[in-house]
């Protein structure tokens, strides 16, 4: 059983309601799922889990949350060297470039990433709902 941790920021509740989705899947598929906002997380806890989690939402000019997730991301980088993670988040415009570019930053850190990341256009309903949860279910076999 995958011991999985998915911390997230959200404005909206959007990336909220993905890590709910998200968590859902992988506990569904029996991984060990905790889920906390990331400014209730401290890095050092990520040591404890299989498998990290990261969320956040396009900001400003396609970049992730700059006053927590950031700064946590920045902190947390060293620790992730090796370590399996996946990214996700939700975006109201543009391309998705502040997942690729994340991605690429994790991979260029070491991280093992499970894919290019999940993106969700505003609030995951429907298809997109079920993408989340397929994408946890994933997230728990990985």
């Amino acid at each position: 059983m995958s011991k999985i941790i998915v911390v997230y920021w959200s404005g909206t509740g959007n990336t909220e309601r993905m890590a709910e989705l998200i968590a859902q899947g992988a506990s569904g598929r029996g991984a060990a799922v905790t889920r906390k906002n990331v400014g209730d997380t401290k890095v050092s806890e990520l040591v404890e889990y299989d498998v990290v989690a990261l969320g956040s939402p396009s900001m400003g000019v396609e970049t992730i949350e700059e006053a927590e997730m950031e700064p946590f991301f920045g902190e947390a980088a060293s620790s992730l060297k090796g370590k399996k993670v996946a990214l996700f988040g939700s975006y109201g415009w543009g391309n998705g470039e502040w997942l690729r570019t994340w991605a690429d930053r994790m991979r260029d850190g070491g991280g093992q990433l499970m894919d290019d990341g999940l993106a969700v256009h505003e609030t995951p309903d429907g298809d997109s709902a079920a993408q989340c949860i397929a994408w946890g279910e994933k997230l728990a076999a990985f």
